[in-house]
């Protein structure tokens, strides 16, 4: 609160438009990421739209409860419908709600320094940054609270990293909610594409993917 009040008394109310755009952009980088996934689904030899009706009724409640951790009992059914064995389909949402979660630690501190970068005569483009960034964010995404607001410590752990004034995450936390249930439903995405992935690599499927009939979670 003490640091919304500081940006919202000393901030003009034309930068607070920009916060749209951080929005579209927090969005159409999901959605890129969401095409990343599928990529990689064909390239392991799942058929991606299969892939999306099975977990659809999971990605839905990650979007509106934006917790990974309570998507986790959703999460392992729908890997497990996949063929997925319960071994690897446990490890796999366990893990991926804390660790390595694409939204919260990855797309989100990303956007959020690129934004701020230029304000302090920083090219968020030059390779010297980047080299310094990546590091940062993949250190921030290891610990992660799989609840809601978890995005936000990853960008202070990664803020203070560079040496950035964490003040400035006060004027994302109004827009946190909004921003949050797309970046939460990427989180338990990630998850769920790890354990299909990963039984199909080691050869460990259960049994062929669910049909479409099949896609309800009882």
């Amino acid at each position: 609160m003490a640091l919304m009040a500081k940006v919202f008394s000393t901030y003009q109310l034309e930068q607070f438009t920009s916060l749209l755009g951080f929005i579209a952009a927090c969005y159409l980088a999901v959605a890129m990421m969401f095409i990343v996934h599928a990529i990689l689904l064909i390239l392991t030899g799942h058929n991606p739209l299969q892939y999306y009706k099975t977990v659809w009724p999971v990605l839905t409640f990650a979007f509106v409860s934006r917790s990974s951790a309570a998507a986790i009992p959703l999460a392992i059914t729908a890997q497990e419908k996949f063929g997925v064995p319960g071994t690897i389909a446990n490890i796999a949402a366990s893990f991926g709600s804390s660790m390595g979660q694409n939204g919260c630690a990855g797309i989100y501190p990303a956007i959020m320094v690129a934004m701020i970068a230029p304000t302090m005569g920083i090219d968020p483009l030059s390779f010297t940054f980047l080299a310094t960034l990546l590091p940062a964010i993949a250190l921030g995404s290891i610990g992660v609270a799989g609840v809601g607001g978890g995005g936000t410590f990853a960008a202070l752990i990664v803020l203070s990293t560079l040496n950035f004034p964490v003040a400035l995450v006060g004027i994302f936390i109004a827009i946190e909610p909004i921003v949050d249930m797309a970046r939460t439903a990427l989180n338990v995405n990630g998850s769920m594409m790890s354990g299909v992935i990963a039984s199909r690599v080691l050869k460990q499927e259960q049994e062929s993917p669910a049909t479409p009939a099949d896609v309800t979670l009882n």
